[in-house]
């Protein structure tokens, strides 16, 4: 369950909120004058989001030097037929 708490909540209550992260799999956004500005989340979830950031500027680097030769106007061609062929795909599922 995800819900929102405060950042004066947070700072009164951590305790009691890293242990309904960590028990019971809570997800608490932090708002600061009504706007989400951090969440407090499992260490799981935080490491596979970690990996998955990790993985995501892997690959962005391998795809910026592999292009670094193309015009731009070339690569955003190639970027929109990729696309297209992935929506189709996804629609013939």
């Amino acid at each position: 369950m995800i819900r929102e708490a405060t950042a004066m909540t947070v700072r009164q209550h951590l305790g009691d909120l890293l242990n309904e992260v960590r028990y019971r799999r809570g997800r608490i956004v932090i708002t600061k004058a009504g706007k989400p500005v951090a969440a407090l989340v499992d260490i799981e979830t935080f490491e596979r989001l970690r990996k998955s950031d990790e993985e995501f500027e892997r690959l962005r680097a391998e795809m910026s030097e592999a292009f670094a030769d193309w015009a731009a106007d070339e690569v955003g061609a190639v970027v929109d037929e990729a696309v297209e062929a992935a929506r189709g795909n996804r629609a013939r599922r």
